[in-house]
């Protein structure tokens, strides 16, 4: 899946260009809208008691992405077992498709109670659905 975010003028910092925090940001938007094309928007999942709270976060800047460019975001599911899960994420420009950074994000899933679930028991559609994402060409 490929989100696409358009750098905005408050994301710079001092030297002009987008400010390294905002990457993350970035990840966390690329994901939300990855659930949402998957049919299992991250809303509807907290609505059936479920969290998927972050447990990792890793990012690899590449070069420097600046206001107005538009970052196409590559989401990719990595790995998934049925508590936790990994997502990969390349950053590109839009335009040129120069690597702008390259992350990883580690979840896990969660009751409200802060109890691992098994998303095969709580979610099957979702479990099958990622199951599925594994299975994808790389």
């Amino acid at each position: 899946m490929e989100y696409i975010h358009q750098a905005q003028y408050y994301e710079t910092d001092q030297m002009g260009i987008i400010h390294h925090s905002n990457y993350i940001r970035w990840m966390e938007e690329a994901r939300i809208a990855y659930m949402d094309e998957m049919g299992f928007p991250y809303r509807a999942v907290e609505e059936a008691g479920i969290v998927s709270p972050v447990l990792e976060v890793q990012c690899a800047y590449k070069s420097m992405t600046h206001f107005g460019d538009r970052v196409c975001i590559e989401v990719k599911l990595r790995s998934f077992s049925g508590v936790k899960y990994e997502i990969e994420y390349v950053m590109r420009d839009e335009a040129t498709g120069e690597v702008r950074a390259t992350g990883t994000t580690r979840h896990c899933y969660l009751g409200k109670d802060g109890r691992p679930v098994r998303l095969k028991k709580v979610l099957p559609k979702l479990y099958e659905k990622m199951l599925r994402e594994l299975e994808q060409p790389k």
